[in-house]
């Protein structure tokens, strides 16, 4: 299946910036939408549901694992794909990241194609 939307929800712009030019250089037909936080990506989401997600971590206001928290309680029906992108290299992290079952990917920044393929390959 072709992804169609990708929410990006990083609040570092120059992150924001490499995430857009990397799906746009994949795939100019995706369509992008951004959120600089958990809170605005929740905002995002009860307007519409993207095919995949790409979630940071460590942000303000709402960080990446409270935004999966609320993710999973206040939605029935969850994106196909969300994947954590982030600079955070601790098993940890990705542990805890991989303990929903929405959450199918762990990446580390920065996005490249190799991510979006796998993507794409588990919207399949």
């Amino acid at each position: 299946m072709k992804i169609h939307s990708i929410l990006v929800v990083d609040d570092d712009e120059n992150d924001q910036f490499i995430c857009e030019y990397t799906i746009r250089k994949f795939d100019p037909s995706i369509r992008v939408i951004k959120a600089f936080d958990g809170t605005e990506a929740l905002d995002v989401l009860r307007r519409e549901t993207p095919d995949a997600i790409i979630l940071d971590i460590n942000m303000p206001v709402m960080n990446g694992f409270e935004f999966l928290d609320r993710y999973a309680e206040e939605f029935e029906v969850h994106a196909p794909v969300v994947a954590m992108l982030t600079s955070s290299h601790l098993g940890k992290d990705r542990e805890r990241a991989m303990q929903y079952a929405f959450v199918k990917s762990y990446f580390e920044k920065p996005l490249q194609a190799d991510h979006l393929r796998v993507m794409a390959e588990l919207l399949e």
